[in-house]
């Protein structure tokens, strides 16, 4: 035996005790009960380079999750196969020439190529000590992280010392030898194989550490002295008689002022705050739909974007990612957060910052637009809230143009150039069971000035940790990739210039947003408070028997199961009863005992707190709600009926809701056979009626009114606008009388939630109306035609006599 190889026997025990003892896995994925080996196989350990290190961890976790053994050989006729190989290094010694350059497993497949019943299983495995995401100075780099540069054998013993409480084992899908063989022979299918093997390993190192970071003063010189910024320097030199050197200077602090600065140190230093913030705050974080990322993230480029419910969102999303073996995304934070303290160090977490308006910055635009262009161009991931603001009354926001038309704008630059890049947009729900935010939000809503963030303010939050805040969802929806969508939507996009603005980008923009709007909704989580405040509401004077409660709350789970109101909406675990224990546990409903059956009750203050948490997820049962609202004084209904009456408020509806674009035809019938099959309708020859049963019949209104204040916005908007002849109300008199309207009926009717006259509701209702074509914008004064007047009779004929009656006294003071 030659003596390295002795040495190597001798010294294997002792190395692999220490190993043991001194690391921990933070991570390994998947679990390796997942790897679904052929036991009757000899299975051979992939690793992407030669190190002791990876070999020793690998015999460990191998020998603790019972997997085939990592030392030893397996013996292939007369040839013996190692258990664990490593492609071949590519570095060329100076004292001897280079190797060649061959993958391992020639002698094996030449064995199999003789012997068409055997097979080899292949595991690719990578290791990662620390994740650095590679900067190209710095000390963290020199002295330990795992980056792109492969490590030599001194830096690997110290980033065994110095990460081995952060390591991360990610195995590859297992590969059978045998699939490579071909007419070609061994040879071809050695060179094959290896080259899969690196593809493999390629993508695996981008997705967990990401690409290359440039040093942060490099990254912002070169943009400052980009041709575009240099340009807007000129252009605006001249037109301001300001001297180039001065501008110059005034964009690299407007460089300085954007750029993060993301370092590892920090982003292990926040994964341990976090993770003792998530425990501390919530019982826990359930995290569905992260496998299409995981799919996507080694050869695209992905942009995230979450609702926006909290501040907690910016942290929360980097944490999860981080914790499942993803890199953490540059976040897009405005400059408000940019505060002393917490400015700092959410930069090094990765924020860049933006100011709320370009608007006669020219120069600022260009710098901005270039620093977005070079992370997205290199491959960093991008994170940024495509509301723009936080949501205050719960519901998804209308998109904002801004970030996505610089996206557009950069791919299509990208596209166009050498080497065209792929891009994926990956939709991100966030639910809460309660926010921090509560009080802030309800106090805006009610007209109150938003509060300036600080570090005071920051102090007062943490105040609360000791307040229950129950659990939260990461939903990950149905990413996009942007050149597909492009192809399918514009399909002349390739073929315009990258050097102006083309043609097609405004409406590709107003598109983009809805459709990822749509997205995150149709990922939308439903848990025990959402789903209260979804029937409490429905109750008059807020107050429901608890035994109604739960009947009601398990119509509402099987009609999701039944008739998905989102793709990939999730339901919570354990039963009614459970739920209404744990909202009440939380303080967000009472319980009141009684001889006959218990009540569940709100207070005004809690009643307006669950509107925000119902607004959350109203959008899965809009047709169910809309579909029930159409039986509430017409007891019955064949379809063509029911069609022609829901047909004009459907599609408001729709966009209002932001829900996933399904024709109202198709998805109506299918929406009536749940509700025959839960007993709220009966089918006869004439078609569906309400049934006769009181229990039943009032499951049903309680459906229907999740809807009602929908359609109240809806027919007194219509009213002021239908008041006055065609081209009277200019938009701001319309949406003010609008809302003037919708609280007088709110006080009139006792719901005086603030978001149901929320202005930016009725802002959103005129756009939707022109979306559809019903109302027109010329000389700032709204047209309509016949179109809107008979589309808002049928309407109108969903209201019961009363209620349209008390609407029309409303609408006509």
């Amino acid at each position: 035996m030659p003596l390295t190889q002795t040495l190597f026997a001798v010294l294997h025990a002792p190395l692999r005790g220490l190993i043991e003892a001194w690391v921990e896995t933070r991570l390994v994925e998947p679990e390796p009960t997942e790897l679904a080996l052929d036991p009757t196989l000899p299975t051979l350990y992939v690793l992407p380079h030669p190190a002791l290190s990876d070999a020793l961890l690998l015999a460990s976790l191998s020998q603790r999750h019972g997997l085939p053994p990592v030392r030893g050989h397996y013996r292939l006729g007369d040839r013996e196969l190692p258990a664990c190989v490593a492609l071949p290094a590519q570095q060329r010694r100076l004292w001897r020439r280079a190797a060649k350059r061959e993958a391992p497993f020639r002698l094996a497949l030449e064995h199999l190529a003789a012997h068409p019943e055997a097979d080899v299983q292949l595991v690719p495995v990578s290791i990662f000590w620390g994740r650095a995401p590679g900067k190209r100075f710095g000390f963290w780099r020199m002295l330990a992280a795992d980056s792109w540069q492969l490590t030599g054998r001194l830096r690997r013993a110290l980033s065994v010392l110095v990460n081995g409480k952060s390591v991360e084992v990610h195995f590859g899908a297992p590969l059978r030898l045998r699939d490579l063989l071909d007419a070609r022979g061994p040879a071809v299918a050695n060179r094959k194989g290896a080259r899969l093997l690196r593809v493999h390993f390629r993508r695996m190192r981008t997705r967990v550490l990401g690409p290359d970071l440039s040093h942060r003063r490099t990254l912002i010189e070169g943009v400052a002295t980009s041709p575009e910024v240099r340009r807007v320097i000129r252009e605006q030199a001249e037109r301001e008689k300001r001297s180039p050197e001065r501008l110059q200077r005034r964009a690299l602090r407007y460089g300085r002022e954007i750029a993060s600065n993301m370092t590892y140190p920090v982003l292990r230093f926040l994964d341990g705050v976090l993770r003792r913030l998530w425990n501390r705050l919530y019982d826990g974080v359930e995290v569905r739909g992260l496998e299409r990322v995981k799919a996507l993230a080694g050869d695209h480029t992905l942009v995230y974007v979450p609702c926006h419910r909290s501040h907690i969102d910016y942290l929360l999303l980097s944490y999860v990612l981080y914790r499942d073996g993803l890199m953490p995304p540059h976040i897009a934070a405005g400059r408000n957060l940019n505060m002393p303290l917490i400015g700092p160090l959410l930069r090094r977490g990765g924020a860049f910052f933006l100011r709320r308006s370009f608007r006669d910055k020219p120069l600022y635009a260009a710098v901005f637009n270039e620093y977005l262009h070079r992370l997205l161009e290199r491959g960093h991931p991008l994170e940024y809230f495509i509301e723009g603001g936080r949501s205050r009354s719960g519901r998804m926001l209308e998109p904002r143009p801004g970030m996505l038309a610089m996206t557009l704008r950069s791919f299509h630059r990208s596209a166009t150039g050498t080497s065209p890049s792929r891009l994926a947009f990956i939709p991100v729900y966030v639910g809460y069971e309660r926010i921090i935010e509560n009080a802030s939000y309800q106090r805006e809503l009610r007209g109150g000035k938003k509060r300036k963030e600080s570090p005071l303010a920051l102090l007062r939050v943490l105040g609360q940790l000791r307040q229950p805040f129950g659990r939260v969802a990461v939903n990950i929806g149905e990413p996009l990739s942007l050149g597909s969508w492009l192809d399918d939507t514009e399909r002349d996009w390739r073929a315009s210039s990258a050097e102006s603005k083309p043609p097609w980008l405004n409406t590709a923009v107003s598109r983009l947003g809805n459709e990822l709007a749509q997205r995150i909704n149709a990922a939308a989580a439903l848990n025990p408070v959402n789903l209260v405040a979804l029937v409490l509401l429905t109750a008059p004077h807020r107050a429901i028997e608890a035994s109604l409660m739960r009947r009601q709350l398990a119509l509402l789970v099987t009609l999701q199961r039944r008739h998905s109101g989102g793709q990939h909406a999730s339901l919570p675990k354990g039963e009614p009863e459970e739920w209404i224990e744990h909202v009440v546990a939380l303080g967000m409903v009472q319980r009141r005992q009684h001889a006959l059956g218990d009540i569940l009750m709100a207070t005004p203050e809690q009643a307006n707190l669950l509107v925000w948490y119902r607004n959350n997820v109203l959008h899965l049962f809009a047709l169910a709600g809309l579909t029930a609202f159409a039986f509430r004084h017409t007891p019955r209904h064949d379809l063509a009926s029911l069609r022609a009456r829901l047909a004009p408020p459907w599609p408001i509806l729709s966009r209002e809701l932001f829900l996933e674009a399904m024709p109202l035809e198709q998805a109506l019938p299918d929406m009536l056979a749940a509700l025959e099959a839960e007993g709220l309708l009966h089918r006869n020859e004439a078609g569906w009626q309400r049934p006769e049963a009181l229990g039943d019949a009032e499951r049903l209104d309680l459906l229907g009114r999740s809807m009602q204040p929908s359609l109240e916005r809806g027919y007194l908007l219509l009213s002021s606008l239908l008041g006055q002849p065609p081209g009277e109300l200019g938009r701001e008199t319309l949406t003010e009388r609008s809302q003037q309207l919708t609280e007088r009926l709110a006080m009139l009717s006792g719901r005086d939630a603030p978001e149901f006259f929320d202005r930016k509701l009725f802002a959103s209702l005129i756009g939707n109306l022109e979306a559809e074509g019903w109302l027109w914008e010329r000389d700032d004064r709204l047209w309509y035609d016949e179109r809107l007047r008979t589309a808002a009779q049928q309407s109108r004929e969903l209201f019961d006599p009363t209620l349209r009656h008390r609407l029309q006294l409303v609408s006509h003071g």
